[in-house]
């Protein structure tokens, strides 16, 4: 994640809602609309009826209180505004207390297309979809039960298996494939890049090539994996994912990928 933002996090009331102006609310319509078609176009199954079991607003900012009393229901996760930036221990310890920390603001004109770090849109529209599945959300869980374990020196290893995955993962679909992380369906154009460019690599999903990969936040990501069924995802919840992080630690870092400028441990 970014070590700075522009942005300023907005405050929530004592029932939990944000006030947004009616250029934000605007923003988060064209943001809607301009991925609406896409979604339904590149998007995985598992991510298209989540959106539809929460029936998010199209024209307005949604409140995190109001999804969270939908995932409260669903899945017994809710969604918490945070500052815009927080850090791997207080991010994986919300995921452990089955709580996902929703950046509050939401991004400006300029940065309509690609945002480096996390809005409003990308928690709402990107995440909350797969929070509405339990398999899913049990995955969330897990990556936070281990993280609360983790070591610091751990974290930005165990990280890169919830990016490829739940951020930036793809999966093949009816043998055609499509897009399942909260990234692409908030980007309007990384999106269509990880399902149709020949730019990228689409690797098979393995947790130990995964945690030795490191990521790139300043770009479209020069590499995705790819799942053959999200149960080979569900599968990895039941690892022992520190356990993985040793080993992959152990092995050291793949940069023939990402050469420059790449996320590494630590």
């Amino acid at each position: 994640m970014p070590k700075s933002t522009k942005y300023i996090a907005k405050v929530a009331d004592e029932r939990g809602h944000i006030a947004y102006t009616e250029e934000e609310d605007a923003v988060w319509a064209d943001l809607y609309a301009a991925q609406a078609e896409n979604v339904q176009r590149f998007m995985a199954r598992d991510y298209l009826e989540g959106l539809e079991r929460l029936d998010l607003p199209k024209t307005r900012v949604p409140s995190c209180a109001d999804i969270s009393e939908r995932l409260l229901d669903m899945t017994g996760w809710r969604v918490q505004p945070v500052p815009a930036l927080i850090g791997f221990k207080t991010f994986f310890g919300m995921l452990a207390d089955k709580v996902f920390p929703a950046a509050s603001f939401i991004r400006s004109r300029e940065d309509f297309d690609y945002i480096e770090e996390p809005d409003i849109f990308h928690e709402i529209f990107g995440h909350t979809p797969l929070l509405s599945d339990p398999r899913f959300a049990a995955f969330s869980h897990a990556i936070g039960k281990a993280g609360v374990q983790a070591d610091d020196k751990d974290y930005a290893w165990l990280i890169r298996l919830y990016w490829f995955s739940i951020e930036f993962g793809l999966r093949r679909q009816d043998g055609v494939i499509k897009a399942l992380g909260s990234g692409l369906a908030s980007s309007p154009t990384e999106l269509v890049y990880a399902v149709e460019s020949g730019i990228p690599d689409r690797d098979p999903f393995d947790v130990l090539t995964i945690l030795r990969t490191p990521y790139r936040i300043d770009m479209h990501q020069m590499g995705y994996f790819v799942l053959n069924s999200p149960e080979e995802l569900f599968a990895a919840a039941d690892r022992d994912l520190l356990a993985d992080v040793r080993q992959a630690q152990s092995l050291g870092l793949l940069l023939n990928k990402f050469p420059e400028k790449a996320t590494a441990a630590e």
